[in-house]
């Protein structure tokens, strides 16, 4: 059966899925933060030793590595949304050095518009959904990071309905987190799609990434017996 097959295959993938859908059904219980804070941390964390275990090239180790600061700041968040906004400025800067080398070449017609679209959109929207005008320019900065993220994911050879869908899914969580600022304060909005929108774009981001650099290189797999 699939979920046989993932377990024996990618555990870490599985234990990621349910780590993930633990959090999301548990956080609207009365179960403590000592605990969901961890678990929340789990999910991403779990696709970081994926990503590490899968394939042994410096680009699947530095995807892990992000992925493990996505976690942290996934944890992060839940104490102050400015640290854990500064530690996902680190994760999109490392992702962004993964897209990068990865670079697909100059981009024509529609893809170009798209690309600058995913540039530019970002920080002008973020500045200017939060009704605190105090930290407008703050959401600006980080949205400028989260963009590059985006952009340079879009502008990559990694298959785009994986590796660019994920980077815009997370684009789009971001943003209703910029948006509960503002004119969805109060809303159940965010707090029902926020964390399923994330957590898939992050899944995604993996596994295309992990699994495009187990095609290319094929001798850098981490081979199991009858695993391929």
């Amino acid at each position: 059966m699939p979920h046989r097959a993932l377990a024996q295959k990618r555990p870490f993938l599985l234990l990621s899925v349910v780590a993930a859908l633990l959090f999301y059904y548990l956080q609207a219980t009365d179960l403590p933060e000592l605990y969901l804070i961890p678990l929340k941390g789990f999910g991403v964390g779990f696709l970081a030793i994926y990503a590490w275990l899968r394939h042994q090239s410096g680009d699947s180790h530095r995807l892990a590595l992000a992925m493990a600061v996505a976690a942290l700041a996934d944890m992060a968040i839940e104490f102050d949304l400015r640290v854990g906004a500064a530690v996902f400025f680190v994760f999109h800067m490392i992702a962004v050095s993964v897209f990068v080398k990865h670079s697909r070449g100059p981009l024509h017609g529609k893809d170009n518009w798209a690309f600058l679209a995913i540039l530019i959109l970002p920080p002008l929207i973020g500045y200017f959904l939060p009704y605190d005008r105090d930290i407008a320019w703050l959401v600006a900065v980080y949205a400028v990071a989260l963009s590059l993220m985006a952009a340079s994911a879009w502008m990559s050879d990694f298959p785009r309905w994986r590796v660019a869908a994920g980077a815009l899914l997370f684009m789009v969580s971001d943003l209703l987190i910029f948006a509960e600022m503002g004119p969805l304060s109060g809303s159940p909005v965010p707090g029902y799609l926020v964390w399923p929108i994330y957590y898939l774009g992050q899944f995604l981001i993996t596994v295309g990434v992990v699994t495009t650099m187990r095609k290319r290189n094929p001798e850098l797999r981490v081979v199991h017996s009858r695993e391929d």
